[in-house]
């Protein structure tokens, strides 16, 4: 396999695992050993409509917004780069292709760090907006090009929006995991958390028994807030009295 053939298979290992490592630096991401089936959906039907109890129509005035925590995006610099050439000529890079095929880049303002491989494409992780993902990306290429790289700014892409909530009400997950068995996976022994796989939209809830919950997968705050939607009047039914 090439190099460029491994670098493409390390991104799609970062991407295709919303629930994997949902903070940077934090705790609450599931174990690995996790396998939660997808449910299937056919022509935009939601299966979890059904088990979304009644609720008044001004009850989302109730739901929490979501705290973004981390925006993952992708950028096409559409050029193949030197990468060890790049590490030697900036202080804010490091690269070992022993550990990792990409070079790691860091920024101070916005707050952000990029995983640039040989074959010119980019992940931007970190920045807490897409307004500042979407800054941090220009200037990640822009270092490229002052480099001497003929780099462009093809096909940005937000990836993930990571986000978290506090419903403020215990949540009894024992419940709450028999009832929606086909959504969910809860091994309490391994995890902590309920992992609550949504499939309108597509977006996977970490829920925690104190009623806090990470939300990861989502790719615009409006599918976060239709997630949380979607999800209060549920977790509404299972809080502990």
């Amino acid at each position: 396999m090439t190099a460029i053939g491994q670098d493409d298979n390390e991104l799609k290992k970062l991407l295709n695992n919303p629930a994997k490592n949902v903070c940077e630096e934090g705790s609450m991401a599931p174990p690995q050993s996790t396998n939660v089936p997808r449910p299937s959906t056919s022509q935009n039907v939601n299966p979890q409509a059904a088990m979304i109890p009644m609720a008044p129509a001004n009850s989302t005035k109730e739901v929490p917004e979501p705290c973004l925590q981390n925006v993952v995006s992708t950028v096409n610099l559409g050029t193949e780069l030197n990468l060890i050439y790049i590490n030697i000529r900036t202080r804010n890079s490091e690269y070992n292709p022993a550990r990792f095929t990409g070079l790691i880049m860091r920024l101070l303002n916005p707050r952000a760090t990029a995983l640039i491989f040989r074959s010119g494409k980019l992940v931007c992780t970190g920045a807490r907006c897409e307004e500042d993902s979407h800054l941090a990306a220009r200037k990640f290429a822009r270092i490229i090009q002052k480099l001497g790289f003929p780099a462009k700014f093809y096909n940005f892409k937000i990836q993930n929006i990571v986000a978290t909530c506090d419903l403020k009400f215990p949540i009894k997950l024992e419940n709450l995991n028999h009832m929606h068995g086909q959504f969910s996976s809860y091994e309490p022994e391994l995890y902590s958390g309920l992992i609550y796989r949504m499939v309108l939209p597509r977006v996977v809830l970490l829920i925690f028994v104190n009623g806090k919950i990470v939300l990861t997968g989502a790719k615009s705050r409006t599918e976060l807030r239709d997630a949380l939607n979607n999800i209060y009047p549920i977790l509404k039914s299972f809080r502990k009295q």
